[in-house]
């Protein structure tokens, strides 16, 4: 038995498996090595992913999180597993790299993450080869929902909207400038707080206003990201997340114009992860 682990900052997606599928899936709150230390990371596991497998170990762990970037945030969550599964095999990777797996498999492309926040690379069938760096939503984040939102409420504090359109958004989350204010400098998860505003946009969608939005927040992530990578139109450009799905007909539009072809756009790389872990599994029980 095997556990998979795809977690973001909101929520982690746990699957119990083996070679002939998946027997158990729970959720548990998002674990982030940004913002949580070992200690926390641990009480979330212990909390609400152990009561649920009933006791079950697995031998090998493959966690893909938000924030494990580096080695010391990696740790942490080495730590937490470590002590909730003391006799399994743990293998922490950045959420990248199992994007990358979800969607491309064992072939060459540009995998993409477009969620709350958002990523790239370029992927050989094995490797990460090159990487555009994501500088989060204080410099970057271009193409996810932080950005989105961000684009949204900065328009709307400057008086940009459209008064229907405002007054919409206003009434919807009853905005003040000082709540806003406070959720976006003074809050622990300020891109999730942005991202919230995403939702507004897809039922806003058809206006012209809300669609200039969404197209320059895709346009800008191809020009500064996608179209960084040798080869970007010789390969697969796909995607992952809640933005890249949702918003996909912009997001097709976007990538014709720089001449990428559009692969895989699915919402969560769960399944993906686990059909290229069970190859994997098949490929080892056959040797």
């Amino acid at each position: 038995m095997i556990l998979i682990a795809d977690s973001g900052s909101t929520k982690t997606d746990w699957r119990m498996m083996d070679a002939t599928g998946v027997h158990e899936q729970i959720f548990t709150a998002g674990i982030n090595p940004q913002y949580l230390e070992s200690i926390q990371i641990s009480s979330i596991i212990e909390a609400e992913l152990l009561p649920d497998l009933k006791e079950k170990s697995p031998s090998i762990i493959y966690y893909y999180g938000a924030g494990c970037s580096s080695p010391d945030r990696n740790l942490r969550v080495e730590q937490a597993l470590a002590k909730a599964f003391p006799a399994s095999e743990i293998h922490v990777d950045h959420d990248l790299l199992g994007a990358a797996r979800a969607l491309c498999g064992h072939k060459p492309g540009v995998a993409c993450i477009l969620g709350t926040g958002s990523n790239s690379c370029l992927y050989d069938g094995k490797n990460i080869v090159d990487n555009v760096p994501s500088l989060g939503f204080l410099m970057g984040d271009e193409g996810s929902g932080a950005y989105l939102g961000k684009m949204l409420i900065r328009a709307y504090l400057y008086r940009e909207l459209p008064e229907e359109l405002a007054t919409s958004l206003k009434n919807r989350y009853h905005l003040t400038k000082d709540g806003i204010l406070d959720a976006v400098y003074y809050s622990d998860m300020p891109s999730t707080y942005l991202a919230t505003f995403a939702k507004f946009m897809s039922d806003k969608r058809k206006d012209p206003v809300i669609h200039a939005m969404i197209y320059q927040n895709f346009d800008e992530f191809f020009e500064r990201h996608v179209c960084k990578y040798k080869g970007f139109t010789e390969v697969p450009v796909n995607f992952v997340g809640s933005i890249a799905f949702h918003f996909s007909e912009t997001l097709h539009q976007v990538a014709k114009k720089y001449g990428a072809h559009i692969g895989t756009v699915i919402t969560s790389p769960s399944e993906g992860l686990i059909a290229y872990h069970q190859e994997l599994l098949a490929q080892t029980q056959g040797n």
